[in-house]
């Protein structure tokens, strides 16, 4: 964290000095205080609350679309090579289409309240869903996959203790770079035509040269799509447990050793912990 932290100071220093020093017009590039100052000020006023609420609801609910029908055509057609040649091409046509440009299309079909930011955040995010759901089902361990058949285990069983485990991390993976990009999308549908949400409202203050409040939405903007990605990165965390179990136990090691630095202890080696301790040795040889 303090990499980051770092690097963050030294951005805002010369953010600030870029302004003092008159290398950038305070029109173009607001001062970091200024930022400050409109953040605390769209939250206090409470003008923020309804755009944010609306930029969520919409941000979810085209990510849970996604998120359905991603993982759902995914295991379509990872179970079928049919489907599969039948439906890639047509994700890959979603994925390359310009979304901006067809925005207004969109929004003229599906009218202008949330449907058409949902459509809209829900076809941007499909695409990273399905492709990593499928990449996940079709790349099972290929041992595991023997023993499996060996063991004659049914299709459901199959999937259920081999397939979907072991494409758990990849549809997580895709389900993170979904939520981003659906909150890409809900802002950008907003921005072309919306009465409310933070995509509006950065379009508003841009327009009327108030940058001020515009790079504070953008801050808003900013941390909710931090606060959404770790959320996912929480459930993964949660669900997908096997994959940070390693993870977890080199930590607990590292800092076991750094508290025994601090207390001028030497770290026990494997062979000294033994010779400690014989009778531990002894049960283990015996089991």
């Amino acid at each position: 964290m303090i990499a980051p932290a770092a690097l963050f100071a030294v951005v805002v220093v010369l953010w600030d000095l870029a302004n003092t020093q008159g290398w950038v017009s305070d029109l173009i590039l607001p001062r970091p205080w200024d930022v400050v100052v409109a953040t605390y000020e769209l939250f206090s006023t409470g003008i923020v609350w309804e755009h944010l609420l609306a930029t969520f609801y919409e941000t979810l609910a085209g990510f849970a679309a996604a998120a359905v029908l991603g993982i759902g055509t995914a295991l379509a057609a990872g179970s079928s090579r049919l489907v599969r040649q039948m439906v890639y091409p047509y994700a890959v046509t979603l994925q390359v289409l310009p979304m901006l440009s067809i925005a207004p299309i969109l929004i003229s079909a599906f009218g202008f309240g949330y449907t058409s930011k949902i459509v809209i955040a829900g076809m941007i995010a499909f695409f990273p869903v399905f492709v990593n759901a499928l990449t996940g089902l079709l790349a099972p361990d290929p041992d595991a996959e023997e023993l499996f058949r060996s063991l004659r285990a049914g299709k459901k069983r199959t999937f259920l203790s081999l397939l979907l485990p072991t494409a758990a991390p990849m549809i997580f993976a895709g389900l993170r770079i979904g939520l981003t990009l659906a909150l890409a999308g809900a802002v950008v549908a907003e921005i072309v035509s919306a009465q409310k949400g933070l995509g509006f409202l950065v379009q508003r203050y841009s327009s009327q040269l108030n940058q001020d409040d515009a790079f504070a939405v953008v801050l808003v903007l900013t941390a909710m799509g931090l606060l959404l990605y770790a959320a996912i990165g929480l459930a993964d965390r949660t669900i997908v447990f096997w994959r940070h179990a390693g993870r977890s136990t080199s930590k607990t090691r590292s800092r076991e050793r750094s508290v025994r630095r601090r207390l001028g202890e030497t770290p026990a080696r494997p062979a000294e912990s033994a010779a400690s301790n014989p009778s531990a040795s002894q049960e283990e040889k015996v089991s």
